[in-house]
């Protein structure tokens, strides 16, 4: 689910679905119709079951309405539909032991979550979500601890072809341990886009990459 998913119409977004079927390729954040578009990935790893929800905040105003799924209608999950989403998070948080939320949210260019990411993160988390995370900004935002669920507001860019600044190409891999709804603990992995692709980061390089990483919490109202 993001603001690119329906792109090239319904013929292909639907085409999109009936291989994954095919091939049991996972989706989150789109369907043949609502139902389908806010259901969980389900999995099971380690006796833990884990639910992942995905929605996109991020639409065109004029095609909000066409690329939505509904009743009988295919489309995206919509983080516009509160309601629903949270609807959706309460189903799973009853027969999961950890929920995760992956939104396309934030506005570009930006290395600081909005009110409106602020807003809905406290939501899914009230709703009982146990970590949040998303993309869109096409850079770095924070992350940390909301209470006892665990929130990163921006994951960057992880393969991109723009090379036209240091935020563009700054990216790594968010690690997180979890046991039921208890945050373990979580590690930022900074590396950096070469040829559009992520290279890891070692020596100062690494460890400027991490201190930059958490300074980013400072703008999140997130804890260590």
């Amino acid at each position: 689910a993001n603001n690119h998913g329906m792109d090239y119409g319904l013929t292909s977004f639907l085409d999109t679905l009936r291989y994954a079927k095919r091939y049991h390729f996972p989706l989150v954040g789109g369907g043949r119709n609502a139902a389908q578009a806010y259901a969980p990935y389900r999995v099971t790893i380690k006796g833990q079951r884990i639910a992942i929800l995905g929605a996109t905040q991020v639409i065109d105003s004029n095609l909000i309405a066409s690329w939505t799924a509904g009743a009988g209608k295919p489309g995206l999950a919509s983080a516009y539909q509160v309601g629903r989403l949270t609807a959706a998070v309460r189903a799973a948080r009853k027969v999961s032991d950890t929920v995760v939320v992956y939104l396309h949210f934030g506005t570009e260019q930006l290395s600081c979550p909005t009110s409106a990411q602020y807003d809905i993160t406290r939501k899914l988390i009230a709703a009982g979500a146990d970590i949040v995370v998303g993309s869109h900004a096409h850079r770095l935002q924070g992350a940390g601890r909301r209470g006892r669920a665990f929130v990163d507001y921006g994951l960057g860019n992880f393969v991109w072809y723009s090379q036209n600044s240091v935020e563009s190409i700054t990216t790594g891999v968010l690690k997180v341990t979890v046991t039921g709804r208890r945050i373990d603990g979580y590690k930022w992995v900074p590396a950096r886009l070469v040829g559009g692709s992520p290279t890891p980061l070692g020596g100062s390089a690494r460890s400027a990459a991490l201190a930059s990483w958490r300074g980013l919490r400072g703008c999140t109202n997130l804890s260590r």
